[in-house]
C-alpha cells in the first residue's frame, strides 16, 4: 500500500535527486532555482550546474542541512530544484501592458523578499489593486514557486512578474523612462499621504528583516513612511505593499 504520509518528489514543485533534475532540465521544465550542495565536487552535479546556468536558471550553493530540511524524499543526492509555475515576464512586457490600457504604470518592486508567503501575498494585492506588474531580483529572493502561487490565490496567473539581475540598475532605467520611484522606509522623509502616486510609479518594498538595501534606497526618488500609531515601528512587507498600493488606487480613482 502507498504511504500517503510521504509527499511525492514533485509536491509543491520540489524536484529532488540527480537523475530527476537532469531529466527536468532536458525536458525544458521551467526551473525557478537549483540548490547544489556546497563543497561537492561530483562531476554530475557540475554538469547540472553548467546546464542550468546555460538555460539562465539561478544556481545556489547550500549546505547539506538546508538541503535536508527542504527534502521530501530524504534522498536528494546533493541537488534540489524548485520548478516555476509560469515563465517570467520582461520589464518591457509590464510597461507595454500599462500602455495598452492607457494607464500610468503602477509597478511593485520587491527588494529581496525571501519568504514565499510574503511574495505571494504581495502579488495577490498587486492584482487586486490593478498594478501592472511585480519585479523581483534574480538572487536572494523567493521566486514563482508553487508556494508563492498558492499564497497568491491564483494571482500569479494574471500579474506579470519580471526577474532582473540588478535592482539599482532597474530603478535607474525606470526613472529615465519618467517613472517615479517610491521606497518604503520607517525613517522616510515623505509621509504616505503626501506622496503623489497618480503619476507613473514604482513602489519598492524592502526585505522582511532589514528593509531596502542601501543602493536600492539611494536609487529611490522618495522614501515614504507609513504613519505608525502603535508601539511597533514596522509592518509586515506584504501589509506595507497593500497600504501603498491602495493609496495609489484611491488617488487614481
Amino acid at each position: 500500500m502507498e504511504d500517503r504520509r510521504t509527499p511525492a518528489p514533485e509536491a509543491d514543485g520540489i524536484i529532488e535527486g540527480r537523475n530527476a533534475v537532469i531529466e527536468a532540465l532536458r525536458a525544458g521544465t521551467a526551473i525557478d532555482k537549483i540548490y547544489l550542495q556546497k563543497g561537492e565536487t561530483d562531476k554530475t552535479l557540475g554538469h547540472i550546474a553548467s546546464k542550468a546556468r546555460a538555460a539562465g536558471t539561478v544556481v545556489v550553493e547550500a549546505d547539506r542541512r538546508k538541503l535536508d530540511a527542504m527534502s521530501r524524499t530524504h534522498a536528494h543526492q546533493g541537488v534540489i530544484a524548485l520548478s516555476s509555475v509560469r515563465e517570467y515576464a520582461g520589464v518591457e512586457d509590464i510597461l507595454q501592458a500599462a500602455a495598452d490600457k492607457g494607464e500610468p504604470p503602477l509597478l511593485v518592486v520587491c527588494d529581496e523578499l525571501s519568504d514565499p508567503h510574503n511574495l505571494g501575498a504581495v502579488i495577490r494585492t498587486a492584482e487586486c489593486a490593478g498594478a501592472h506588474g511585480v519585479i523581483i531580483p534574480k538572487r536572494r529572493s523567493a521566486g514563482l514557486t508553487a508556494v508563492v502561487a498558492k499564497t497568491s490565490a491564483g494571482a500569479v496567473a494574471h500579474v506579470p512578474v519580471a526577474r532582473v539581475p540588478n535592482l539599482p540598475a532597474l530603478l535607474k532605467d525606470l526613472k529615465a523612462r519618467g517613472i517615479w520611484v517610491f521606497g518604503t522606509a520607517a525613517d522616510g522623509t515623505t509621509s504616505l499621504y503626501d506622496a503623489d502616486l497618480k503619476s507613473p510609479a514604482a513602489i519598492v518594498i524592502g526585505s522582511e528583516g532589514s528593509g531596502m538595501g542601501r543602493l536600492v534606497s539611494e536609487s529611490c526618488d522618495f522614501l515614504v513612511r507609513i504613519p505608525m500609531r502603535g508601539k511597533l515601528s514596522s509592518l509586515n512587507a506584504s501589509a506595507a505593499a497593500a497600504i501603498l498600493l491602495y493609496e495609489a488606487v484611491r488617488q487614481r480613482l
